[in-house]
């Protein structure tokens, strides 16, 4: 025998002497787990037997890789919400306890993405690394680490941005009969925060595949995916997962808050979440209220949206703005649904049928929209210009009805009508096609002083385009205070005025061109 081969076999001994030292030393721990049984399964829901420590919103574990939260504890089963395809179980199934509640995924790597509510991919990019999770059920900022609402959050809507201003850190309802354009003032308000450092999650929430592949498509064109989030809950998705999305999205969301960012987020829509809330209550035999609500679908709600907030600066002073949207019936804001919304928000924007029927484009009836925290926020600018113009717009719809009648009108009457009908016309705005805030408060100033009262009503698009290029026509210190905080002085509103006329003059008719 060589040396070698006596030092292997050394080495080799020495090994196994050691372990066997550590095999003596090692004493098996017992983990006990608890194990249960499906007893049932219905369309999103199962009822399990055998978990007595199980605690409430525990996050169970079914076979396939399927789980479940734990909703109702009954003394001799627990009635379990399911995350996914139910038919997938059958009785006899074995349920495990994780000792969690529903949590997901949080952090950067979440920008441009596209996920179901517990954080799986949907857009085939691989998996989410994400470094860090929430539960998805957390409690509200303190009112004492909140700060007032302050900052304007600009839609680049026209009507929003002017006559219901929004606030970052605000909730601000939207609603309106199927197919007025809900979602599409969402997605434009999603556009316009491009290099405005806003982060935005957009949570959709049991709609059609196609509704949201055409958001998706629209958001990825105009180059909003960089700095957005989509979290999809799609209608043939499972209930629970539709119920859920809304709580895993503002998880998403507040991640973002507490590091000091300004992050939006749209709720599209919370009546699809009502409903699926309703689902799985009847099917858990809770006891029905109003319209077979179960009593706590407000609550369901209120904590939701209580979530939205600013924050103090010693807090990091980041704010969340919530824009839920609400499917009204009939024009009816009176129903339980949307009067709950309506009580827990800021403010609303109510989007008619009528308007969106005679073309006029966003559909917002401003007689029954209102913010009750944004105007605090507004720009000083937006104020100097457009204070009046509700007011103004509210006389014209009234005196416009009144017109109808065929009463004989006094010229003040008449020249009211027209101011209002420009106002009107002032207002709309095409689809994907949000404004800067100096080209909207250039429009509106020129609105407020009468320049487009003489133009015919069919050039009024020409002419409003026309008055957005003096934004380029003016000096850079003037197009960068309409931009700022900063108040506008008779000076300025004079320049922007003589530069607003000198480019309507081809729009006016002969002798009111020549006169001017």
């Amino acid at each position: 025998m060589t040396a070698g081969t006596a030092n292997l076999e050394k080495r080799v001994r020495r090994l196994f002497d050691e372990l066997a030292e550590e095999r003596g030393r090692y004493t098996p721990a017992l983990v006990p787990r608890e194990i249960g049984v499906v007893r049932s399964v219905s369309t999103g829901i199962a009822r399990v037997v055998g978990l007595p420590g199980v605690g409430y919103e525990e996050l169970l574990r079914f076979p396939h890789d399927m789980y479940g939260i734990a909703f109702n504890l009954d003394e001799d089963e627990i009635g379990v919400v399911l995350l996914g395809d139910y038919w997938r179980l059958s009785a006899g199934d074995q349920v495990e306890r994780t000792g969690r509640v529903v949590d997901v995924g949080v952090g950067e790597a979440l920008l441009g993405r596209v996920v179901d509510p517990l954080g799986r991919p949907l857009d085939e990019r691989g998996p989410v690394m994400s470094d860090r999770r929430l539960p998805i059920e957390r409690p509200a900022p303190p009112i004492m680490d909140r700060a007032p609402v302050s900052e304007p959050l600009q839609t680049g809507i026209k009507a929003i941005d002017a006559l219901i201003p929004i606030g970052r850190g605000q909730r601000e309802l939207v609603l309106g009969d199927r197919q007025t354009g809900k979602s599409t003032i969402a997605i434009d308000t999603i556009l316009n925060q491009r290099d405005k450092d806003v982060i935005c999650i957009y949570c959709a929430i049991g709609q059609r595949t196609a509704s949201v592949a055409k958001s998706l498509a629209v958001l990825r064109d105009k180059g909003a995916m960089a700095y957005t989030t989509l979290v999809v809950a799609e209608g043939n998705d499972a209930p629970g997962l539709a119920y859920i999305a809304p709580y895993a999205a503002t998880s998403m969301a507040e991640h973002f808050m507490e590091q000091g960012r300004d992050v939006l987020i749209v709720y599209d829509d919370l009546t699809q979440h009502a409903r699926a809330y309703r689902e799985l209550s009847l099917l858990l035999r809770r006891p029905p209220g109003r319209e077979a609500f179960p009593g706590d679908i407000f609550y369901i709600h209120s904590r939701l949206l209580e979530r939205s907030t600013h924050l103090r600066d010693d807090r990091g002073g980041g704010s969340l703005t919530a824009l839920p949207i609400i499917e009204t019936e009939a024009q009816d804001i009176s129903a339980y649904i949307p009067t709950n919304l309506i009580s827990i928000t800021d403010g609303q924007v109510y989007l008619s049928p009528a308007l969106f029927e005679l073309g006029i484009l966003p559909a917002i009836d401003v007689g029954e929209s209102v913010s009750r925290v944004g105007g605090k926020a507004q720009r000083a600018a937006f104020r100097s210009v457009a204070g009046d113009l509700k007011l103004a717009y509210a006389q014209f719809e009234e005196l416009e009805t009144f017109s109808r009648f065929g009463a004989r009108l006094d010229k003040d009457t008449r020249q009211v009508i027209e101011h209002g009908r420009r106002i009107r016309a002032c207002l709309r705005q095409g689809e994907s096609a949000p404004l800067s805030v100096a080209e909207q408060v250039v429009v509106l100033l020129a609105l407020t002083e009468g320049l487009f009262d003489p133009v015919p009503l069919e050039r009024m698009d020409e002419a409003e385009q026309a008055v957005r290029q003096t934004v380029e026509d003016l000096p850079d210190s003037l197009a960068a205070r309409l931009e700022s905080a900063e108040s506008l002085d008779q000076e300025d509103r004079e320049q922007v005025v003589e530069h607003a006329r000198h480019l309507l003059r081809p729009f006016l008719p002969m002798d009111e061109s020549e006169a001017s």
